[in-house]
């Protein structure tokens, strides 16, 4: 008989748990549907303002491939954070504005420079990386620290810093720095802008940071001025009867890594009105090719952007000579981000191209269809030397 009550009992524990946990999603659930934001490119993240002035964001997209979604409540700091009905629901509580912050993409500084919010940054892993002019004064003068590599962060540091949260990136849930700061009473808020597939949504993601910092108006206007460039830079290229043959990519050790056809950088080259050769495959990501298939595909294209890292022929060259078969080489048509570094190295379209997508089309027309932009300065490619 006891051990039919304790089996009753445990059934019991275990119902409650699930209505418990039903409820909770059936809170952030309801509450989407009543007043979520509308977010119009990006995927990977929703937001909600509710009636009482707290903001739930949902990170939907962590990763690629993810399992697992985050849910964070944003508190105003003059509100009592007991009294929210949500706050059994969500992974972190938040209270807002946030003052100090570490940051851990180089993707993320952009965003949080345009928004007036970098002086709140107090530590950052591979500074060396970072060339925002502003970060850089930043971190010269001390106020921003080295916290050594992301996937393993120097934690005895960050706690020395105190920050209130850590905006991170992961490739998967398997992170013991994070755990670790995680478990010293620091959040860690997921930002997956990386994992978006087109170049709008990307760079929406500067509303993901604003309500951290009450600068929600101000994301709206920079995001809605870079979607108007974005969409009449497209506009434009759409009225040339030209579309050039592109290539992409180069060698690395034998293999030839390519963007594949749903990727971002494929649609920055049909947005440019330019012909992808392999604009049919499929993968957000890499595609991993020979020489001897690139070569039959691509020997004639009329335009290659983005030789990897390569930065003039003579190095193209040396790496292989095979390369000299192809037309674009043959005929100077070769364009490189390589070329633009920041005074430490960094390369400045890793950093900058997410949140200025409207620059990278203008780029890729000027290359495509110089007639259309016959004055205008490139920002991220450079013919390579």
């Amino acid at each position: 008989m006891d051990s039919v009550k304790r089996y009753f009992l445990l059934f019991c524990a275990c119902t409650v748990l699930v209505i418990s946990c039903r409820m909770d999603k059936e809170k952030i659930h309801q509450s989407i549907n009543s007043v979520s934001q509308q977010i119009k490119y990006a995927r990977g993240f929703q937001l909600t303002k509710q009636t009482n002035g707290t903001t739930l964001l949902q990170i939907t997209s962590p990763w690629p491939g993810a399992d697992k979604q985050f849910s964070y409540l944003l508190v105003p700091k003059d509100i009592d954070l007991e009294k929210d009905s949500l706050a059994t629901a969500v992974d972190a509580l938040i209270p807002v504005p946030v003052g100090k912050y570490i940051a851990t993409s180089t993707t993320h500084i952009p965003a949080l420079e345009s928004l007036g919010a970098l002086d709140g940054l107090v530590g950052f892993p591979g500074t060396q990386y970072v060339s925002s002019e502003k970060a850089r004064a930043e971190i010269d003068s001390g106020h921003i620290q080295e916290l050594g590599a992301n996937e393993s962060l120097n934690t005895e540091m960050t706690l020395v810093l105190d920050p209130e949260i850590v905006f991170g990136f992961s490739i998967s849930d398997k992170n013991s720095s994070y755990e670790f700061l995680e478990d010293a009473g620091i959040p860690v808020i997921y930002n997956g802008d990386w994992t978006e597939n087109s170049p709008l949504g990307k760079a929406e993601w500067i509303r993901f940071f604003a309500p951290f910092f009450g600068k929600e108006k101000e994301a709206d206007s920079i995001f809605s001025a870079i979607e108007t460039n974005y969409l009449e830079a497209k506009l434009l290229a759409s009225g040339s009867q030209n579309s050039p043959r592109v290539m992409s990519g180069a060698l690395y050790k034998d293999v030839w890594y390519l963007p594949g056809g749903d990727s971002w950088a494929a649609q920055f080259i049909e947005d440019a009105n330019g012909e992808y050769i392999w604009a049919e495959t499929q993968g957000t990501g890499s595609l991993s090719l020979s020489m001897e298939h690139v070569l039959e595909r691509a020997s004639n294209a009329d335009v290659w952007i983005s030789p990897s890292q390569f930065t003039s022929t003579e190095e193209l060259l040396l790496a292989s000579p095979h390369y000299a078969q192809f037309k674009p080489l043959k005929q100077k048509r070769i364009y490189t981000y390589a070329l633009n570094k920041g005074v430490t190295g960094g390369l400045i379209y890793f950093e900058s191209a997410p949140q200025r997508p409207d620059l990278v089309l203008k780029d890729l027309i000027h290359i495509f269809h110089p007639d259309l932009l016959p004055k205008y300065q490139p920002h991220f490619f450079s013919p390579l030397e």
